[in-house]
C-alpha cells in the first residue's frame, strides 16, 4: 500500500466502501464526513452523477485512442476549454496521468526549452526545502521532502533547492498569508551567484505547499520568484496540483496570487479524483520554441517533443474532466474558496488555544493544524488524532504532527462545524 505503514495497517484495517456527496461510509456501514476531498482531489464532491453518466457513455463511444500520431476530438476540446480557464499564454496543453507524470513532464519540457534554444549548459533544476513534485525522479529530486528521496539512491544530478517559507517564530497563527519572509525569495539570486544563471533552466515551487502541511508564501514571495526568474531567463514552474481547480477560491492559485508561471502542473481535482489525470499548462512562446526549432523541422514530419505516456488525454478521463468542468461552472464552486474563506479560517482558528497546536495556517479552503511532537516519537500525535478523529466519523490526512484539510467545496458551514468540534475534542483529549 502507498504511503502507508503496512503491517501496522493490517493490523487495524481502515475500510471504506461507498461515497456520495461529502461523505463516505465505513466497512460497518458509519458515514465519514470528508475533510480532505479524498487526497486533495474531489472537489465537486463524490458521485456526480453527471461525472458518472459522462463516463458510461464515453466508454460505448470510444473506451481508447492511441495519442501517438493519432487523436481524437475531445482531447481538443478539453485542451481549448482548459487554456481558456488559465492565465494568458498558458495555452497549450500536455495531457499525462497524475500529478508525478505532470512534473516529470515539466521538467523535462523546460529542459528541452533551453536545448532547442542552443543553451546546452541550463540544465540546473531548483526546488524548494519540504517541496512535493509526486514520486518521480524528477519530482523526487526536485522535492525537498526527505524521506520521499532518501531512500533511493543517486536521484537525478544538477538540482538544488530553495529554503522553505515555513516560520513558526515569526508567522505562528496568522490569518492569511504571513507577513514575513519575502526575503527568502533572495535566495534564488543566492544560487544563481553559486552555479551561475546561464546553467539554471528553471525552478519549480507548489505556490502553496500542500503536502508538508499546508506552507503558505509570505506576502510578495511568488511575485519576487517571478521577477529573478525573468531577469535571468529562468523558467518557473508552479506545481497547482493541490492548488488548482477552485482549491483557494480561484481557478488557480497563479490567479489568486497574480503570478504567472512559464509552466503550471495540474491533476487531481481536473477530474474530480474519477479518473486518473494530469495536464501541463504550457506558455505559448516555450510551445512556439519546440514547433518552430530548427532541429524539429526538417524534414517536415520530425517529432518536436520525444515524450508522451500510452493514455496521454485518455477519451474517458476526458470525458471525466469535461462533466467536472460543467459541474465547477454551473454551481460556481471556484468562487467557492473565496466565499467560505472567513468562516473556515474564524473556525479553525477555534483550536488555537488548545495546549499543543503550535501553529494554525489557512488559506482558501485548505488549513494546516500544526502540533507539539510527542517527546521522542515526532509523528505519534497526529496519527493518534487521525485515527481517533475517523472513529468519530471524520476524515482528515495527517502529515507528520500537521494535520491537513482540503474540504469538497461543496461544504456547508455545518460541515465546517462538525469537523472543528471533532478536532477540538480529539487534540484536547
Amino acid at each position: 500500500m502507498p504511503f502507508t505503514a503496512n503491517r501496522q495497517f493490517k493490523a487495524t484495517p481502515r475500510l471504506l466502501t461507498t461515497a456520495s456527496g461529502m461523505y463516505y461510509r465505513d466497512h460497518a456501514g458509519a458515514p465519514v464526513l470528508d475533510g480532505t476531498a479524498g487526497l486533495w482531489c474531489v472537489n465537486a464532491g463524490h458521485a456526480r452523477c453527471q461525472i458518472i453518466d459522462a463516463v458510461q457513455q464515453q466508454l460505448t463511444r470510444l473506451d481508447y485512442a492511441p495519442p501517438f500520431q493519432m487523436g481524437h476530438s475531445l482531447a481538443f476540446a478539453l485542451a481549448e476549454r482548459l487554456a481558456a480557464m488559465a492565465p494568458p499564454g498558458l495555452d497549450r496543453i500536455f495531457f499525462t496521468n497524475s500529478g508525478s507524470e505532470a512534473v516529470d513532464t515539466a521538467l523535462k519540457i523546460a529542459r528541452a526549452y533551453h536545448q532547442l534554444r542552443g543553451e546546452h549548459q541550463r540544465t540546473l533544476l531548483i526546488g524548494r526545502d519540504k517541496g512535493y513534485h509526486g514520486v518521480g525522479f524528477g519530482g523526487i529530486s526536485v522535492g525537498g521532502i526527505p524521506n520521499n528521496r532518501d531512500h533511493f539512491g543517486p536521484l537525478l544530478a544538477d538540482v538544488d533547492h530553495l529554503p522553505h517559507t515555513l516560520d513558526l517564530e515569526r508567522n505562528a497563527f496568522s490569518r492569511g498569508l504571513p507577513t514575513h519572509g519575502i526575503e527568502l525569495a533572495d535566495a534564488l539570486e543566492t544560487l544563481i551567484e553559486k552555479h551561475g544563471a546561464a546553467r539554471i533552466a528553471a525552478v519549480i515551487v507548489e505556490p502553496i505547499s500542500g503536502s508538508a502541511g499546508v506552507i503558505l508564501p509570505p506576502q510578495g514571495y511568488l511575485q519576487r520568484l517571478r521577477e529573478i526568474c525573468t531577469r535571468h531567463g529562468i523558467l518557473l514552474i508552479f506545481d497547482e496540483v493541490i492548488t488548482g481547480f477552485g482549491r483557494i477560491g480561484a481557478t488557480f492559485a497563479a490567479q489568486r496570487f497574480a503570478v504567472t508561471p512559464d509552466l503550471m502542473t495540474t491533476a487531481k481535482g481536473l477530474t474530480n479524483g474519477n479518473i486518473p489525470m494530469g495536464a501541463v499548462f504550457v506558455d505559448r512562446a516555450v510551445h512556439d520554441s519546440f514547433i518552430h526549432a530548427p532541429a524539429t523541422r526538417s524534414p517536415g514530419n520530425g517529432i518536436e517533443l520525444f515524450h508522451g505516456y500510452t493514455y496521454s488525454a485518455h477519451p474517458v478521463a476526458c470525458a471525466a474532466a469535461m462533466a467536472t468542468l460543467d459541474i465547477y461552472e454551473t454551481e460556481n464552486l471556484f468562487g467557492r474558496g473565496r466565499e467560505l474563506e472567513n468562516y473556515w479560517e474564524q473556525a479553525i482558528h477555534r483550536l488555537r488555544d488548545i495546549d499543543g497546536v503550535v501553529d494554525i495556517r489557512t488559506f482558501g479552503l485548505l488549513a494546516g493544524i500544526e502540533l507539539s511532537p510527542q517527546p521522542g516519537s515526532p509523528g505519534t500525535r497526529g496519527y493518534e488524532v487521525f485515527v481517533e478523529c475517523l472513529q468519530r466519523g471524520v476524515l482528515v490526512r495527517v502529515t507528520g504532527d500537521v494535520i491537513a484539510l482540503s474540504p469538497p467545496l461543496i461544504i456547508e458551514p455545518a460541515q465546517i462545524d462538525q469537523l472543528v468540534e471533532t478536532l477540538l475534542a480529539v487534540i484536547a483529549r
